[in-house]
């Protein structure tokens, strides 16, 4: 059994910053010489931290190998709140340079695919326009935001993710340690460009009558593949057969506007891009457009006004009214 640490003598009055910060480089490194060379000191000053650190917890932090060293379960628990420390100091800093010129600042954010071609240039168009001094800086991730995705939100690499989810997901890990909040209620919809056959005014198409057409897909496992799937397995057809599989929207676009191709892709992509919507009966389907923060960080000021600025934008899509194209 571990045996009670007290923080007051043991802790309290002995654990630097420098000691803490020195720990957690050889956490990312792997090696004290590495990590030596990192911070810019000698690896016996590093291993002298490290058994400092060891010696005053009474538990041993790293395992020592042929191959560098790796964190035991208490320096992972350590590492957990570590990195929670410096973050946080990180964020104080940056509140105190918001108090000295309150329009200024950073914002780390990653979107899907899709959101970043259609949503977050309008949004960055209308923010930068109103805090000219805060420096944005952003990643286009996957379509469907993965654990990898997450876990890079986790590691405070990003200040916030915008995500399209399954209703179910997002209640789900909302449950967990994100913030998860639903901008507006996206929908799946069947487009072609202005110059395909289908693009005409009928009031109404059966969707057996594009079984044959040539299809643009997304990859099997991706939730627009699967609900389409699903839509033409209900009615008694067949999946049409795909003549081009891609997420690339700047590809989709580009094969759209040739005049062959349809897709299916959500309803704000085709609204932004200028694609026709072809007339179907299929029925409403709620694929959620989320701003994904860390539930226990304290967020920066120009972080809330750029979620801020998001749903200002997004608000017409939450009222079932596209906002106008630019």
């Amino acid at each position: 059994m571990l045996r009670k640490i007290d923080w007051d003598n043991q802790i309290g009055h002995r654990l630097r910053l420098r000691d803490l910060h020195v720990f957690f480089t050889v956490a990312q490194v792997g090696s004290m010489s590495k990590a030596a060379a990192r911070i810019g000191v000698s690896t016996p000053t590093v291993s002298e931290v490290i058994a400092g650190l060891e010696h005053g917890l009474g538990v041993r932090l790293f395992d020592r190998g042929p191959k560098g060293v790796e964190p035991t379960r208490y320096g992972d628990a350590l590492l957990k709140r570590a990195l929670t420390v410096f973050d946080e100091l990180k964020q104080s800093i940056k509140d105190i340079e918001y108090l000295e010129d309150p329009a200024s600042g950073e914002i780390r954010i990653a979107a899907a695919l899709a959101i970043a071609f259609t949503v977050i240039p309008h949004v960055f168009e209308r923010f930068t326009k109103r805090y000219p001094r805060v420096v944005l800086h952003f990643d286009e991730v996957t379509s469907s935001v993965a654990t990898r995705d997450l876990q890079e939100l986790r590691e405070r690499k990003y200040d916030l993710i915008l995500e399209r989810g399954k209703p179910s997901e997002t209640e789900e890990r909302a449950a967990d340690d994100l913030n998860i909040e639903t901008l507006f209620d996206d929908q799946l919809v069947i487009v072609a460009g202005s110059k395909n056959k289908w693009a005409t005014r009928r009031r109404k198409i059966d969707l057996a009558e594009l079984v044959n057409e040539p299809w643009i897909m997304q990859a099997p496992h991706s939730w627009n593949h699967s609900v389409l799937s699903e839509e033409f397995r209900g009615r008694g057809l067949a999946m049409p057969r795909a003549s081009l599989v891609t997420l690339s929207m700047s590809v989709i676009t580009h094969f759209l506007a040739d005049g062959r191709f349809i897709t299916a892709m959500p309803r704000s992509v085709a609204h932004f891009k200028s694609l026709r919507i072809l007339p179907l009966d299929l029925p409403s389907r709620p694929w959620p457009v989320n701003v994904v923060t860390l539930r226990n960080r304290t967020r920066s000021p120009v972080v809330d006004r750029f979620i801020e600025s998001a749903r200002e934008f997004t608000r017409p899509m939450r009222e079932q009214r596209l906002p106008a194209k630019r």
